[in-house]
């Protein structure tokens, strides 16, 4: 037993974290105490075939006929917003960043394109001052107190 050394340790080689380790709840806070970047990302419809989902909408959409259709803002509508907009000095890109919208969303509604969303036209009823639904379009838009 004279020439054997048990003390010395050779490692060869060390194997990293698998894929599934690495993305493990554990792996990212301990990597986030570490200080390192960590990057996470949502999948939009991860682990489902959504690729070519036709929603009931879509399919009416693409048959839609003169008949059966869905409601457009009206032009007078778009004019409100559009002259609301310029009163204000805006453009439709500001426009659309104070209300968190695409600016093609303002385009489409001010060229009397867009289906009608209650939620997007009170975002632009509250940013131009005016009204934009019922019977006095175009009238300024009174401040309700906000509720407690």
């Amino acid at each position: 037993m004279a020439e054997s050394d048990w003390d010395t340790v050779t490692v060869l080689r060390k194997k990293g974290p698998t894929a599934a380790q690495a993305k493990s709840k554990q792996a990212i806070t301990a990597a986030q105490r570490r200080g390192e970047d960590v990057e996470t990302t949502k999948k939009w419809a991860a682990g489902q075939n959504k690729q070519h989902l036709v929603t009931k909408n879509t399919a009416k959409l693409d048959r839609e006929t003169e008949e059966l259709h869905h409601e457009r803002v009206s032009l007078e509508v778009g004019k409100v917003i559009q002259q609301g907009r310029q009163n204000k000095g805006l453009t439709q890109k500001d426009l659309a960043t104070k209300i968190n919208e695409k600016p093609q969303i303002i385009a489409d509604y001010e060229s009397g394109k867009a289906i009608p969303n209650n939620q997007v036209l009170g975002k632009i009823e509250r940013a131009i001052g005016l009204k934009l639904r019922g019977k006095d379009i175009g009238q300024p838009l009174e401040a309700k107190p906000k509720k407690k």
